[in-house]
């Protein structure tokens, strides 16, 4: 996979798309052992719908920490890939991150971001990146060179298959419709913890 995949579009140029379905093909293209931090909301639930995994961290309640919760992951098990999956209006909580990540240039992870411009699981209020902000813009801006707008779904699975290569870090945005998931997670708090330590320590967990 060369850099060509990596194309300059433009928000507005690019394919909406719908959540569920790019949720599912991501996790049809995992080969097992990748760690996957879903963000709050309906970001998670679909992860939860696409197939419950070991190596899977469902955020419960905290806007824009999926991003740093995976960047943790990656720099703690460098030989592992890492995706983290988060909505628009929580990354705009937490965009310092872009520059950690930029900085610290943790090959094995990927920032995966649903776009559809609203604050969708509290009432579809919209945010920013329904006017003038460009996450993309933003992330290169930040240091994050591997940055693009997913053009389509084709284009998104390909760019799934370049950040499995581990020459990240990589930042996609993918702009969403308003559809509903297409599940609810199991609210467990310690469950999904525990689960998830498990999953990344080869069965062992710290708790």
């Amino acid at each position: 996979m060369q850099d060509s995949i990596l194309i300059s579009t433009s928000r507005d140029a690019a394919k909406v798309m719908n959540r569920s379905d790019l949720t599912r093909r991501l996790v049809a293209r995992l080969k097992n052992e990748e760690a996957v931090v879903g963000g709050i909301g309906h970001t998670h639930f679909d992860l939860w719908a696409a197939g419950q995994r070991p190596q899977n961290f469902y955020m419960l309640g905290s806007m824009g920490l999926a991003a740093p919760i995976a960047l943790g992951v990656a720099m703690a098990q460098p030989r592992r890939q890492v995706f983290a999956l988060e909505g628009d209006g929580s990354l705009l909580m937490q965009l310092g991150a872009l520059g950690t990540i930029a900085a610290v240039n943790p090959k094995n992870l990927a920032v995966i971001v649903w776009d559809n411009g609203a604050y969708q699981i509290t009432g579809a209020q919209p945010t920013m990146t329904s006017t003038n902000v460009d996450l993309v813009a933003i992330a290169r801006g930040a240091g994050l060179a591997r940055s693009t707008w997913a053009k389509d779904e084709a284009h998104f699975e390909a760019l799934v298959d370049f950040a499995l290569k581990g020459d990240g870090p990589v930042f996609i945005c993918a702009r969403t419709d308003h559809q509903p998931p297409a599940g609810t997670t199991e609210r467990d708090a310690n469950k999904i913890r525990t689960r998830f330590m498990e999953g990344v320590l080869d069965g062992k967990s710290r708790a």
